[in-house]
């Protein structure tokens, strides 16, 4: 088997995620690491390759197919567009970049090199996201009328005792926050716009801690959503389905989404509808689980780029897509700052 030579980019936490799911997928070789740490070269050394102290140097002796960018979100920029000069596909994690100016950028330059740009929002890579965005999608839960969604934990301090944490760029907003605003326009359909408050101080730092979201959506629907970070609960998306073991598993549902004919709780898919009756409160509503099996969906991501990069599978989610749920994203910031609705 003809392997993807895939590099990666940012050796931290999500580096190694994806490290991980390199390892898994067969038609996948890792041919480099690099990361401004000196400590990362263990990594690359249990992995058997070359080890750079920069994108630019590894490049330069590298020819990858495809770049894994894993760094902090301000360093996102520099190492995507250093990789599609060198004629790469990128994989960048998400957000594609803190500023709607560098994503435009980042659109132009994978134009211009005629290289795919893919974005790790990696729950469009689960089997049970396409059931769902085919059944709402597909009219089981009639027209959509609402959605209610809920992301709190608190954060160890730990967590933010690099500087870079304690920014906007790094917040629950653009961190933790985006990966909903993707999910619901995967789902729902295009948003069309954004009001929101947002607090902080419990601690002291100078990003958000909680934000209060309501959404509009293209077809009608309208959408709320809680997010903070310094307030334990077992509603969050990463309790919710376990995906990743450093979280324990909660198994609750964080999401609703209603409908004219029927409701769904998500992610343990429950349609929730009246059988043989008027659709009104005076008639039993019961409940009907959908079974789905549980997948990695890093690993099922890594396995999809490698099939872009060879022409056998269309992006799921491209840079320009990936842009659209930056700015309804920062339209996020824009409506608290501004007290008002934010029009996409």
């Amino acid at each position: 088997m003809l392997k993807t030579r895939l590099a990666l980019v940012g050796a931290g936490v999500i580096g190694k995620r994806h490290l991980k799911a390199i390892g898994e997928v067969a038609e996948a070789e890792l041919v480099a690491i690099s990361d401004t740490n000196a400590e990362a070269e263990s990594l690359a050394r249990d992995n058997e390759v070359p080890f750079f102290m920069s994108t630019e140097e590894m490049l330069s002796t590298q020819r990858p197919d495809g770049v894994f960018v894993c760094t902090p979100t301000e360093a996102h920029l520099e190492p995507v567009l250093s990789a599609l000069k060198s004629k790469a596909h990128v994989l960048v994690e998400k957000p594609i970049t803190a500023s709607m100016e560098e994503a435009e950028l980042i659109i132009r330059s994978s134009q211009e090199c005629v290289r795919e740009v893919l974005v790790g929002h990696h729950r469009r890579y689960y089997g049970m996201i396409q059931k769902v965005r085919d059944l709402i999608r597909g009219g089981g839960l009639g027209q959509l009328v609402g959605i209610s969604g809920l992301w709190a934990v608190r954060k160890p301090d730990s967590y933010y005792e690099p500087d870079w944490r304690k920014q906007r760029s790094s917040g629950p907003v653009l961190i933790n926050l985006i990966h909903e605003i993707d999910l619901l326009r995967y789902l729902c359909g295009e948003l069309v716009s954004v009001s929101a408050k947002t607090r902080r101080g419990l601690r002291d730092h100078p990003k958000e801690e909680t934000a209060a979201v309501l959404l509009e959506f293209v077809d009608g629907a309208v959408g709320t959503f809680l997010l903070s970070d310094v307030a334990p609960s077992p509603w969050t998306w990463e309790q919710a389905v376990g995906e990743n073991p450093d979280f324990p598993r909660s198994a609750q549902n964080v999401y609703r989404f209603i409908g004219s004919k029927a409701a769904l709780d998500f992610p343990n898919l429950v349609l929730w509808q009246h059988e043989g009756h008027p659709r009104d409160w005076v008639h039993e509503i019961s409940p009907e689980p959908i079974a789905v099996e549980f997948e990695d969906p890093y690993v099922a991501q890594c396995r999809h780029f490698c099939a872009v990069i060879n022409g056998t599978e269309q992006p799921r989610i491209t840079a320009l897509d990936a842009a659209k749920t930056l700015r309804a994203t920062l339209a996020v910031f824009e409506a608290a700052d501004k007290g008002m609705e934010v029009r996409l």
